[in-house]
């Protein structure tokens, strides 16, 4: 869909370094040079998650908005999402105790035997990782912006956000609106319209477009993962998970570590200890293909 670029004071895209935030920067350039928007309105933001992305991820996306001349921000939570987890369990634990102290076991119960850990349906990594910490920069963003231009002071500050989402990676993002006014970010001193420009893509396009662009994409995909984000991605599955684990070993070893002191497993039915096993056994099976 067409999007006037030219009704925004900043578009916003956010940059994971993965394939379809890489292809989307692209893409985005190239639209705001067609349509004369000066690259100066134009900030590449990345969630930094830390320990729990792939290596390098940062460093690349950064080279990706200086590429195109553009100013790079990355921003993080605090606490980095292993020690949120531990976190989450904790404070479980706590209600779990006060519910107890109110004569309350059955709801004490629950909370005690809540899972700690993100998934598809609470998936806090997402929301406190990310989300959170970019709608801080949009209010660091719409105050800079408006010292700089003192005509937007009596009017919200109109802001695009621009995520590389895709309708061809699963079901439920397939039902996702391409374009919508973010309600959670807009507030009296902005304005926020959150886009999907490369919504309705094919992997063979972003690939294409990344091509084009001559930039270097991750090398976690030339390692054989289809996604290169979090290591350990609560959406990825059993052959993802223990190629990972084979690839960041030590990583898996902190995951297994927290699975341990928290006492649920990383998954419903799949826990880091049995990922380990297997990416062992598998890294077995390959030496002796190679013997």
């Amino acid at each position: 869909m067409l999007v006037d670029l030219s009704s925004y004071d900043l578009i916003l895209v956010n940059e994971s370094g993965g394939k379809d935030s890489q292809a989307m920067l692209t893409h985005v350039v190239g639209l705001c040079d067609a349509a004369g928007i000066d690259r100066w309105r134009i900030v590449v933001v990345h969630a930094d998650l830390g320990r729990v992305e792939w290596r390098g991820t940062r460093e690349l996306a950064e080279l990706h908005a200086k590429a195109y001349g553009l100013r790079f921000e990355a921003v993080s939570r605090s606490e980095d999402l292993l020690d949120q987890v531990i976190s989450r369990r904790a404070a479980l634990d706590r209600a779990a105790d006060k519910l107890e102290a109110e004569g309350k076991p059955d709801e004490a119960a629950k909370k005690r035997n809540a899972p700690a850990w993100m998934s598809m349906s609470a998936r806090y990594c997402t929301s406190d990782q990310k989300t959170s910490q970019v709608k801080k920069l949009m209010t660091r963003l719409v105050v800079e912006h408006r010292t700089r231009n003192p005509g937007t002071v009596f009017r919200p500050v109109r802001i695009l956000n621009c995520l590389g989402l895709r309708k061809q990676e699963s079901p439920a993002r397939s039902k996702k609106p391409e374009f919508e006014v973010d309600k959670s970010a807009t507030n009296g001193k902005r304005h926020v319209d959150r886009w999907l420009p490369i919504f309705g893509w094919s992997t063979e396009q972003v690939w294409s477009k990344i091509r084009q662009s001559g930039l270097p994409h991750h090398p976690a995909y030339d390692a054989g993962m289809p996604r290169a984000s979090c290591v350990f991605c609560i959406g990825a599955g059993r052959e993802q998970l223990v190629l990972a684990a084979r690839l960041h070993p030590e990583l898996a070893a902190e995951y297994l570590a927290v699975e341990q002191r928290v006492g649920h497993s990383f998954k419903p039915g799949l826990s880091m200890a049995r990922i380990i096993e297997l990416s062992s056994a598998a890294q077995v099976g390959t030496q002796d293909e190679t013997a």
